[in-house]
């Protein structure tokens, strides 16, 4: 397959000029762009997961890559759109001695436009041939510059996540597309002259009960607490926080017995799953180099399934919640032949992120 990066580096800086040259065009209308189909095309690149491996070597992880491919989309309505992609990629390796890989992604996303203009956010499948073909699940965020009321430029990031392996990969696009169809330009909505009613409304009595600093008569949010940042409709704005907790265990040697000394930290992340019910968590269970490794591998969930076992017996998490996954010796964190790695690496790991909304205060 002809290497990328050259021609991606090429593209990029040609796309980037033709921004810089090209008038301004007038944003088409989202009613215009209903029921027009779309192709296009785009680069790509991506930043894999640390733990992807070409081979059983540890040695010989993916690191990035970049690559070309075509698109081909509807849109829907004005704020949604479905598009269907594929790219073809080039790997890079991390370390010496192993081949350079292929790769290819095919992607099935429904994009939503927030303001039904530029900014859009995506959700979506990704089918990635990454050493092995397999499905991911997309997020991402990406902003349209229309060059023309059918043609555009667009650039866009995503993150990927692989339930299969618990891989998280990272991709930026940036491409070019064409609205197939005759360009409909619709006439601005007028604005209708006040009346009036109108003078009337403001010569009216201005009455703000809850304090917010939006009249009743527009307050779409009664009784906003004291000191809340609001909205023009006199809501509370809100911020997304992020939370992670994380949860490390270790083992005596040959053993899947949970150590009391353990115990509260089991507990903490009970009640974070407590007051977070929509989480759910990944036991990862893994042993020491010491031993078969197929004693190892069986040792390692036993070890992932004591802390299920305490959260569901103990603590009262619903089993669904929940799962074990042995690795073995696959994923040592101290690759020495001392009794201070075998110690570090006779353990579980499990970690639980997710957000929150926050009130902003004036």
């Amino acid at each position: 397959m002809t290497r990328f990066n050259l021609s991606a580096i090429t593209l990029a800086a040609t796309a980037a000029l033709s921004l810089s040259f090209t008038a301004v065009a007038e944003q088409p209308l989202a009613k215009d762009l209903v029921g027009k189909f779309y192709g296009g095309g785009h680069l790509m690149h991506i930043k894999t997961d640390n733990e992807r491996l070409m081979t059983d070597d540890l040695r010989s992880d993916v690191d990035h890559g970049s690559g070309l491919g075509a698109e081909f989309g509807y849109r829907y309505s004005e704020a949604l759109e479905f598009r269907f992609a594929h790219s073809e990629i080039n790997l890079v390796k991390e370390n010496g001695g192993f081949k350079e890989p292929d790769a290819s992604a095919t992607a099935f996303d429904v994009l939503y436009f927030l303001n039904k203009e530029n900014f859009y956010l995506m959700s979506g499948l990704n089918s990635m041939d990454i050493v092995d073909r397999k499905t991911s699940v997309n997020l991402g965020a990406g902003y349209r510059y229309h060059l023309t009321n059918n043609a555009a430029l667009y650039f866009e990031g995503k993150t990927h996540y692989q339930f299969s392996e618990h891989f998280t990969d990272y991709t930026a696009q940036l491409g070019f597309i064409y609205f197939f169809g005759e360009s409909k330009k619709s006439a601005p909505a007028s604005k209708i002259a006040p009346v009036a009613v109108v003078a009337e409304q403001a010569s009216a009595q201005v009455i703000d009960s809850d304090n917010d600093g939006v009249a009743d008569n527009k307050d779409q949010c009664a009784n906003t607490p004291k000191n809340d940042k609001v909205d023009s409709d006199g809501c509370t704005v809100f911020t997304q926080e992020n939370l992670r907790i994380q949860l490390l265990v270790n083992f005596d040697n040959n053993k899947a017995e949970i150590k009391p000394e353990y115990f509260n930290e089991i507990k903490e992340m009970a009640d974070f799953m407590k007051t977070y019910p929509h989480t759910k968590l990944v036991v990862e269970g893994h042993t020491s180099s010491q031993g078969s490794a197929k004693h190892n591998k069986k040792l390692s969930q036993a070890r992932a399934q004591a802390i299920v076992n305490r959260l569901t017996q103990t603590h009262g998490i619903k089993a669904e919640r929940l799962s074990a996954v042995g690795y073995g010796e696959a994923r040592l964190l101290n690759t020495a032949n001392s009794s201070q790695a075998h110690s570090e690496n006779r353990r579980i790991e499990a970690v639980i992120e997710t957000t929150r909304k926050v009130a902003i205060k004036q």
